[in-house]
């Protein structure tokens, strides 16, 4: 009999870990397993790439009211009799607008959110939390199951959560799934009494895949001219990827002359701010933010460095991507860089700061012994991890 699954996750917008989860779901085995998906909102960049097989979860009515404007959200609830719900949507707004820090903000507001949301009916084999936080909470407070895991993403540290919180969900968790060796230590440590559930599953990527949907030719992508050498970088316009330090670095090149041309795919919460640096260092001509791209590899294919500029990860997917294509990486010294780059082999490692940074995309540039000997060793890898699925299944028992 086919064991019934559920995965959790708040949206499949851009993101790692959401592309993480449609490269999952797209290797399951359904003939053995039936899927089902909670989000918390159905709008997103992957929605279009879910298989078939997965069956997503309406959302809840009051769900819908509560997430609505808060003068909206408050009549529409009182006039439905529902008054208490209706004072946490108050508080729900008064947590967010009050606390500054966003995943302390997303821990502590999920109790007013949490009413919104009834318990599911079907009881399931499985649930997974695909995403730390309210994936996870959702998973132990509102879901019925046999077995519950938890998936964190990232170097749990960096993140700046309330553990105190977390601990009482972990303690819920029959495991507790992250994606690279770095990040396993870390919440071993942070979390000494759920140590032995904490397992290291690392993303799923298919090289074949990236490589068919890199020569799309429907991508009208920009000409390079003359010597221009073409950057890229892949990620949410957020702190965590340093996107200023990119910036700051693009105008070093620039200013020694280098011909730069360096294209971000992403979008968040920073656009404007860094829009304005962009203007500021008059860079408009050479750091293109492109936004959204529901296929960066033609983008990726094209570039002659890949650059990843974040202050923490947990395992980037993007830069996994970048190597299956085979271009020469660079990445700044986060907690997690050297699970994926060794240096001088596969990529350059460089110190966390703009200068750093410049002088490594300059060594590249003008060392094509070096781009080469890289772009050499990438083609020699065995770079797929769709039998990481097999661990999973294990997990699911």
């Amino acid at each position: 009999m086919k064991k019934n699954l559920l995965f959790v996750i708040p949206s499949l917008a851009a993101g790692g870990g959401e592309k993480s989860l449609v490269n999952l779901l797209s290797q399951i085995d359904y003939d053995r397993y039936n899927v089902d998906l909670f989000l918390f909102n159905h709008e997103g960049l992957f929605m279009e790439f879910l298989p078939n097989q997965v069956h997503v979860l309406p959302l809840p009515k009051t769900y819908r009211i509560f997430t609505q404007p808060l003068l909206h959200a408050i009549m529409k609830l009182l006039i439905k009799g529902k008054p208490i719900i209706a004072f946490n949507r108050i508080m729900f707004s008064y947590i967010n607008k009050k606390i500054k820090d966003t995943s302390i903000k997303e821990q502590y507001s999920w109790r007013y959110l949490s009413k919104s949301l009834s318990c599911l009916e079907k009881k399931y084999d499985v649930t997974i939390g695909f995403l730390e936080k309210s994936s996870t909470y959702y998973s132990v407070d509102k879901v019925s199951s046999s077995k519950k895991i938890g998936w964190i993403h990232i170097d749990y540290d960096k993140l700046g959560m309330d553990p105190n919180f977390d601990a009482n969900y972990f303690n819920k968790l029959d495991h507790i799934v992250t994606v690279s060796k770095e990040c396993a230590t870390v919440l071993k440590q942070r979390f000494p009494a759920e140590k032995e559930k904490v397992k290291v599953i690392y993303n799923i990527v298919s090289p074949s895949m990236i490589k068919s949907m890199a020569n799309h030719k429907e991508y009208n992508l920009a000409s390079k001219k003359n010597d221009e050498i073409f950057i890229l970088t892949i990620g949410r316009l957020h702190y965590q990827k340093g996107y200023e330090l990119a910036i700051e670095a693009c105008k070093i090149l620039v200013e020694k002359g280098l011909n730069i041309r360096w294209n971000v795919i992403g979008e968040g919460d920073e656009r404007e701010k860094l829009s304005k640096l962009i203007k500021k260092y008059n860079m408009a001509q050479h750091f293109k933010l492109l936004g959204l791209k529901s296929n960066p590899y033609p983008y990726i294919q094209h570039a002659d460095i890949y650059a990843q500029t974040s202050r923490f990860e947990g395992k980037s997917i993007a830069i996994d991507e970048a190597k299956i294509l085979c271009k020469p990486i660079i990445v700044t010294n986060y907690s997690t860089a050297k699970d994926q780059i060794t240096n001088y082999v596969d990529g350059l490692i460089v110190e966390m700061d703009p200068v750093s940074i410049a002088e490594g995309i300059e060594k590249m540039i003008i060392n094509p012994d070096l781009r080469e000997r890289i772009t050499n060793n990438l083609s020699k890898l065995n770079l797929s991890t769709e039998d990481e699925i097999s661990k999973l299944y294990k997990l699911l028992g």
